[in-house]
């Protein structure tokens, strides 16, 4: 795959990006308590910042195709950098939520804002229709590795400078300053990609830009992909690395470096998995790749709370994640292949934000289930099962409606 020197700088940001969400998530609530925050008003700051990215994402995203796609990144990126300097310096909670609120901050390592969905659009504008897919997968292993990196990165920082620090916060408010000083190299990144990036403006592209939330001819297939999207991550929320690491501490009284341990091996699996993603959909096609390789991947989450002993628990985990994010590239390729170009941002920006509503409601009743040690299984069934549906609706759904480049 050879990529331009626009796809090079949008790689470049997406490595930047994920390395400063990475470090950030390991010293957040650590230092947001060092600030004096209660548990309580961290859990809350933390809600409302996820809701407030949720409402920039959709915001910036469904408006990038028609003012510019590199000056809403540039937006982005000075929110990043606002919100990481108001966190350095002030301790006031009601400042806190503000700057949460309307910044960019990520408090779990995933991406949050708008860069994704429209990286996404730009990336496709500037790769052939046939590389995309290959692209993508390599653009999610670049995320992934840098999530790893700024993870080590912000653990090693922490622990020298608190060492030689008067107060513990001192090495954790470093890591928040690094994070607003990587928002403006990211503003400056952003600032540097050609025109190629942007929409390829036709007669009728800005009627059609008018339409409701950025999207027009696309709506109908965007707002179907919604709704699976988000049944998916609402499946999927019952199951994440907190709550699943949390399970196996229930289940078999496993310690927290051992489930470190677990879990980076996981998570690299899960990578690496996404590589693979392009030949297959070379064969079969984008949506069939999305389904037989999610769908098995989904019985063998039900599998894991049967396993007898934690090593075939471990197995059958790590099996499953070889194999659970090889629909991530294809889905985000598909999405890109069928709506308009200059709709693209909007349409990856409206299903991401579907994905994170559903993946944000599950929470709240998986904190039910394990208040009762007779139910603490259940949120793998749950997530197994929706996880199905979504497969086979999806199938049913989109099997038949193929991008230009496979018909």
């Amino acid at each position: 795959m050879t990529l331009t020197r626009d796809g090079r700088l949008l790689f470049l940001t997406r490595f930047v990006r994920l390395f400063s969400y990475g470090m950030l998530a390991v010293v957040l609530v650590f230092y947001l308590t060092g600030l004096g925050l209660s548990e309580s008003q961290t859990g809350l700051l933390l809600t409302l910042t996820l809701v407030g990215d949720t409402a920039i994402s959709l915001l910036l995203t469904t408006q990038a195709d028609r003012i510019g796609r590199r000056k809403m990144l540039i937006a982005g990126s000075v929110l990043m950098s606002a919100a990481g300097l108001a966190f350095a310096f002030t301790n006031n909670f009601m400042l806190l939520v503000v700057a949460g609120t309307i910044g960019v901050i990520s408090p779990s390592g995933n991406e949050v804002g708008p860069f994704l969905p429209i990286e996404q659009a730009a990336l496709s504008e500037v790769i052939p229709s046939r590389t995309r897919t290959s692209a993508f997968a390599w653009y999610s292993l670049t995320g992934s590795m840098a999530t790893a990196a700024g993870s080590l990165f912000a653990g090693v920082l922490t622990d020298s400078l608190t060492k030689s620090a008067a107060t513990p916060i001192s090495g954790e408010r470093t890591v928040v300053l690094v994070y607003a000083a990587m928002g403006a190299v990211l503003g400056v990144i952003f600032g540097m990609l050609s025109p190629g990036t942007e929409v390829h403006r036709t007669s009728d592209t800005p009627s059609k830009m008018k339409n409701l939330l950025g999207i027009g001819a696309s709506r109908g297939v965007v707002l179907r992909l919604c709704g699976l999207f988000a049944l998916d991550a609402f499946g999927g929320g019952f199951v994440v690395q907190s709550f699943a690491a949390y399970w196996f501490y229930l289940r078999f009284g496993v310690n927290p470096a051992t489930l470190g341990g677990i879990f980076f091996g996981a998570n690299v699996l899960a990578g690496i998995s996404s590589l693979l993603a392009t030949r297959l959909a070379s064969r079969i096609g984008l949506v069939r790749t999305m389904v037989f390789t999610h769908l098995p991947s989904n019985v063998l989450l039900i599998l894991v709370p049967l396993m007898p002993n934690l090593r075939l628990a471990i197995l059958v985990l790590l099996l499953r994640f070889s194999i659970s994010q090889m629909d991530v590239p294809t889905r985000q390729s598909y999405t890109m292949a069928v709506v308009a170009p200059e709709e693209r941002s909007a349409a990856a920006g409206i299903t991401g934000v579907a994905r994170t509503t559903g993946a944000a409601i599950a929470p709240l009743f998986v904190g039910l289930l394990f208040s009762k040690p007779n139910l603490i299984n259940l949120p793998f069934f749950i997530a197994g099962t929706l996880k199905i549906a979504y497969d086979l609706l999806l199938y049913r759904g989109f099997v038949d409606h193929q991008p230009a480049e496979e018909k």
